[in-house]
């Protein structure tokens, strides 16, 4: 594992003694995306990383700012700064928005966002860790039609595992992927080269990957958990390192959530679990519960998280492409209980191991990686906290598969079920933020909803290829 940066000096003499020619100042915009500049390593100085660098055209991108304030300051984070293996003589360091002039920090960086969730929760005694999954397709190429919608669009997807391959030796049948050993799992060099750049260059501690139980390429790696704002860093390191192996390999890798029909979509599991602000009591453990080891503050904060999941959903399930996953039959989340080991419902207690405070946690499932993770996690912890703050009853938690329940029990259970659409979902937003309040300010939170309005208008006015199928004939 590399020795990365601790400090502004130390940052300084990683760049000399790796003959470090030009630094990569990345931030993420409110949506998710991860953007950058890239600029000279001549410029940097120990006072830069209190400075910053003034480089950023604010109303230049997705949710920012308007033009007539849009001079902003780039400010690298320097335990961020790590080599970029592909491109030689460059380093990237994640950064802080500042605005330009000395006004202070950016209230729409949603790095920000998840800073002011960490200092929210010290100042009510506790630490919070997060370790999510991240699944992902890697296809071997993509053919995208919508040069011109009017006269329609389409897509292609390739992939030689796929059953629709001409060219594969070996295929994965529709779910059929969990766990295949090679040859039949085609994408494992890629994913190895991906972990191996994580661990190498970016200092991750791996704790698995394998592929996923879609066909297509579907995988998955796991991370050793973290606190929120390191978490949100990672994911979106791990993000950027699996998209260019990938493209080194001439492959395109994608966290969309449902890029292909007929088999399961992609998810961002998130583990959750809530301690003393010194780090030396799990909140979440009680021996005691012979259910599953679930403190009652444990409970509260499931509680917490089912209250608020409808409105969790417009951030972290923030895609009209993301209730195209949340659907019955595919291993995704609909319905808003929990369970010990039921994969059926929103939140799992896992059951692999009893007596052990460290691994008690819970399994948020809704989240999907095309979420902005400063802004999913931030809204997760908000969640729990409200549970707590309110003891909030989760109610009983449900053991059997609530797919193949009848309507009529999920009624006498009071089962409550996502939003189906990001509409919906952002309609629940706008009617429960209060929870999110002591964290996320007005201004960003006006911004993501219209920026998710926007997002759905125009993503409802394209007929889709297969409504042409249907209804052509009508």
């Amino acid at each position: 594992m590399p020795e990365l940066p601790k400090t502004p000096s130390e940052a300084m003499d990683f760049l000399k003694k790796n003959n470090i020619k030009w630094v990569d100042l990345q931030f993420t915009d409110l949506p998710g995306r991860l953007q950058h500049i890239t600029i000279p390593s001549a410029d940097f100085s120990e006072e830069s990383f209190k400075t910053g660098f003034g480089k950023l055209d604010g109303s230049s991108i997705k949710g920012f700012t308007s033009i007539y304030e849009s001079d902003m300051v780039l400010r690298p984070v320097p335990t961020t700064m790590s080599l970029i293996p592909w491109t030689p003589g460059v380093a990237r360091v994640i950064t802080e928005v500042h605005w330009g002039g000395g006004k202070g920090r950016f209230e729409r960086d949603p790095r920000n966002i998840a800073e002011t969730a960490e200092k929210h929760q010290e100042s009510e005694g506790y630490t919070s860790f997060f370790g999510p999954e991240l699944e992902f397709f890697i296809f071997d190429k993509v053919e995208l039609d919508a040069s011109l919608p009017q006269s329609g669009t389409g897509y292609k997807v390739y992939a030689k595992e796929a059953p629709w391959s001409k060219n594969g030796s070996f295929i994965i049948r529709y779910k059929e992927g969990y766990y295949p050993a090679p040859p039949v799992d085609q994408v494992m060099d890629v994913r190895l080269e991906a972990i191996n750049t994580l661990v190498d260059y970016f200092g991750f501690y791996i704790e698995a990957t394998h592929h996923e139980v879609a066909t297509a390429g579907q995988g998955e790696i796991d991370f050793r958990f973290s606190t929120l704002v390191d978490t949100a860093d990672k994911v979106q390191t791990l993000k950027y390192v699996v998209k260019n192996v990938a493209a080194k390999h001439g492959m395109v890798a994608t966290f969309m959530p449902k890029p292909i029909y007929g088999d399961n979509g992609t998810g961002m599991h998130t583990h959750f679990s809530l301690w003393t602000k010194d780090g030396k009591k799990n909140l979440m453990y009680d021996p005691n519960d012979e259910y599953a080891e679930l403190s009652q503050i444990g409970r509260y904060i499931v509680g917490g998280l089912l209250e608020h999941g409808r409105a969790l959903s417009a951030i972290v399930s923030p895609t009209t492409n993301s209730y195209r996953r949340l659907i019955p039959g595919y291993e995704a989340p609909v319905y808003l209980v929990w369970s010990k080991s039921n994969r059926s419902a929103a939140i799992r207690i896992p059951a692999y191991y009893r007596g052990m405070e460290k691994a008690k946690r819970l399994e948020y499932r809704p989240p999907d990686p095309s979420s902005n993770p400063y802004l999913g996690f931030s809204a997760m912890l908000m969640a729990a906290l409200d549970g707590i703050k309110k003891k909030i009853d989760p109610g009983d938690p449900i053991d059997e598969n609530i797919y193949h329940m009848s309507e009529e029990k999920k009624k006498q259970l009071r089962i409550r079920e996502l939003p189906r659409s990001l509409d919906e979902a952002l309609d629940e937003l706008e009617s429960d933020t209060e929870f999110l309040k002591p964290v996320f300010n007005s201004s960003i939170l006006s911004a993501y909803i219209d920026l998710k309005r926007e997002e759905a208008k125009v993503m409802q006015q394209y007929p889709h290829p297969m409504e042409i199928y249907y209804y052509l004939d009508v």
